[in-house]
């Protein structure tokens, strides 16, 4: 059920590498054999970076991946020279990834830039060459840093959909049907609850070649936000979308009353997902007359709505320019 590579959250285990040591060589030459000290430092030890790559929709290339190390810096060697640092080893994720701390739950950074690349875990530091330890008093110091260790961490990375649109509603509101008639995505599509297991993403072309990214994300119930159901990992989605569309059936029996369990759902979880534009598609009104949808016009939460039906493909057209409008404000 739902798309088995789309995956959103990856656990995994990072070793930077560890850095070389500083040398502690003297300089000696048949004319100077008595030469003063001059071991170079050691090289820095691999970064485990990550960088951002707007082909990538998913973490499924890193599922797999439960280790990733950084090769360690060398040592410093004679003639002041420096060691080479470590290889760093570079993770690819798409944009929208978050990265966090695994023991402590700690917000790290985000990608959210093509070729972004930061820091997850620091390679450690060369070691200084003995060199830097020459002093008035010391001229000959026979010692040298060892290099840092590298850092051993488990870190979460977590993707967060960067859509324009973000679908909001119950299970089988008719959020995958919408999708799959307004772009390219085939999400699967039964009349039972619970279909779309995993967020889909689908692109919308609109006039003029123009287009705009549409996440279907797996309908909310009551206490999602207490993370009932499968709650928290999808409103986590809903929050990088810049306009939400609430969709409630036409044969819904109080509309305005699904609207603000839909709206207090999202509020629990983080109140500023209130501040997004929102608009409301009541789905399936193949079902109505058109004295029915007069009279459920009467009693509609203040926000802009229009009447649609995927199968008829009614009300399509307008529901696009509706969303198009409120993206270009």
């Amino acid at each position: 059920m739902g798309n088995p590579n789309f995956v959103d959250y990856v656990k995994i285990n990072c070793r930077s590498g560890k850095g070389g040591a500083g040398s502690a060589h003297f300089f000696r030459s048949r004319t100077n054999p008595r030469g003063g000290p001059d071991g170079g430092d050691g090289g820095r030890g691999g970064h485990i970076i990550l960088k951002g790559n707007e082909q990538l929709w998913t973490l499924l290339h890193l599922k797999y991946t439960k280790h990733v190390k950084a090769e360690n810096g060398t040592g410093g060697s004679d003639s002041l020279k420096t060691g080479a640092s470590g290889k760093d080893a570079i993770l690819e994720v798409p944009l929208g990834t978050v990265a966090r701390n695994a023991e402590t739950s700690e917000f790290l950074f985000e990608i959210t830039g093509h070729n972004q690349t930061r820091i997850l875990v620091r390679g450690g530091k060369g070691g200084l060459g003995n060199d830097h330890f020459k002093s008035s008093t010391n001229r000959t110091p026979k010692y040298a840093q060892p290099g840092e260790p590298g850092i051993e961490e488990w870190h979460i990375l977590e993707l967060k959909l960067l859509a324009d649109v973000g679908l909001v509603g119950f299970p089988n509101a008719g959020k995958s049907t919408l999708l799959s008639v307004i772009s390219a995505a085939k999400p699967e599509i039964a009349d039972y609850p619970f279909t779309t297991l995993k967020p889909n993403l689908g692109m919308v072309r609109y006039r003029d070649d123009r287009s705009f990214v549409v996440a279907d994300i797996p309908g909310i119930i009551e206490g999602a936000h207490e993370g009932k159901g499968l709650g928290l990992r999808f409103l986590r989605h809903i929050e990088r979308n810049s306009l939400l569309l609430f969709m409630i059936p036409a044969d819904t029996n109080d509309i305005k009353s699904e609207y603000f369990i839909l709206l207090n759902e999202l509020k629990q979880y983080n109140p500023e997902l209130l501040d997004k534009t929102k608009l409301l598609a009541i789905t399936k009104s193949d079902l109505l007359d058109q004295e029915l949808m007069e009279e459920i016009k009467q009693d509609l939460p203040d926000i802009p709505f229009v009447f649609i039906s995927s199968i008829a493909r009614a009300g399509i057209t307008e529901i696009k320019d509706l969303i198009w409008k409120h993206l270009n404000i």
